[in-house]
């Protein structure tokens, strides 16, 4: 029970010749307690010798048998079940105590209040050694960012060393983390990445915690509107997944991609720091092996690995769309010719008769050119 004296432990302190000040001063008990326990054993004629081979609890009833009646009053809640709830998307401990009081009156027993409800889960955690995955929802939140560090190669062409920039990607709940190497932070890079990182996790988290980059963000105010690149945003609706920079200097608010980027300076940077790449292939694969071994090396706090926490964690994730988002760029006001073709990149694109000498927009992706009159395609 929270805050149960300890009564065989003064008992066997005091038999052992200790004053009531020095036990409540080295075991940290209340001298109140003490000295109740004290006046209690001598009102009973109870000496440690009485009860060193009873159980703590059976001596404690001796001693304190109204208190232990009413500690024993309420229906226990089922705290592994409750354990194993809170994973779930937007389930509480105020929720599922509201869920053990409907049960307690279902069953006509006596529920416990709120406070000892979360105390006791507490108690739960401590005592199973269990992590509890309060702050982190699992399929809630994709981190990311750029790692500091960087990596090279050299190009055997022109003997030049060329750098590589490192995008980093984590799921908080279960740490499952993304790296993919890149030779430059451009804005199309930056959304490729997210694309990958996708398909690599296999699903969509509900939101996406970024940092205040320039190749994402346009503006960060105090107050106000957050201003994303078009194409960020567009990213953002095409995987129904909400993108929330980071508040400007707070990287507590994405702690757990600043703490797997530097992981990563270990496990990948640091490790390879001593092997000379002379393609970028060759670097990609180094960073792809050491990466995987990363994500399914054992935890040092908790049990399993990265990968198997992931695994729990999948099946929260949303469904990637059909058709991965393609990345576009427009130009605008282009003059369809007498022979019913625009030209783009000396290439020449047909148009229905009737859009001669009119001006349309053009939507330039990897793979396609689209040609808008207005906003019919």
């Amino acid at each position: 029970m929270a805050n149960k004296i300890n009564v065989k432990l003064i008992l066997e302190l005091r038999a052992a010749g200790l004053s009531r000040n020095t036990i409540a001063t080295t075991r940290h008990i209340s001298g109140h307690s003490v000295s109740d326990v004290i006046h209690i054993a001598d009102e009973k004629s109870i000496a440690y010798s009485d009860v060193k081979d009873l159980s703590e609890g059976t001596v404690y009833r001796m001693f304190y048998p109204d208190k232990f009646a009413v500690e024993h009053l309420y229906a226990l809640p089922d705290y592994e079940y409750v354990h194993k709830e809170l994973k779930r998307v937007g389930v509480t401990l105020k929720l599922l105590w509201q869920e053990y009081q409907d049960k307690c009156r279902a069953e006509d027993s006596i529920s416990m209040g709120y406070t000892k409800f979360c105390r006791g889960y507490s108690e739960y955690t401590i005592a199973n050694k269990l992590t509890n995955h309060i702050d982190h929802k699992p399929g809630v939140v994709t981190e990311v960012d750029w790692s500091g560090p960087t990596m090279s190669y050299m190009d055997t062409s022109t003997g030049e060393v060329v750098t590589v920039y490192l995008f980093v990607g984590t799921l908080p709940y279960s740490q499952y983390s993304y790296v993919e190497p890149v030779t430059d932070m451009k804005m199309d890079t930056f959304l490729r990445c997210h694309i990958r990182m996708y398909e690599y996790f296999g699903g969509v988290t509900t939101r996406l915690v970024c940092d205040n980059l320039k190749t994402g963000v346009v503006s960060h105010p105090k107050e106000g509107e957050i201003v994303l690149t078009a194409n960020y945003e567009a990213l953002g609706e095409h995987y129904m997944t909400a993108i929330m920079p980071a508040g400007v200097r707070k990287p507590k608010q994405k702690a757990s991609v600043e703490g797997t980027v530097g992981k990563i300076a270990t496990a990948i940077i640091a490790k390879l720091r001593n092997e000379v790449f002379y393609s970028f292939q060759d670097l990609d694969a180094a960073v792809a092996k050491k990466l995987y071994e990363f994500n399914h090396e054992k935890f040092q706090k908790r049990d399993g690995t990265r990968y198997s926490a992931y695994m729990d964690e999948k099946s929260s994730l949303h469904e990637l769309p059909a058709v991965p988002y393609e990345i576009a760029a427009w130009i605008y006001g282009r003059k369809v010719n007498i022979d019913y073709h625009i030209v783009f990149e000396h290439n020449r694109y047909s148009c229905p008769y009737q859009y001669v000498n009119k001006k349309v927009d053009l939507r330039i992706t990897d793979t396609t050119v689209e040609i808008y009159y207005g906003e019919q395609r």
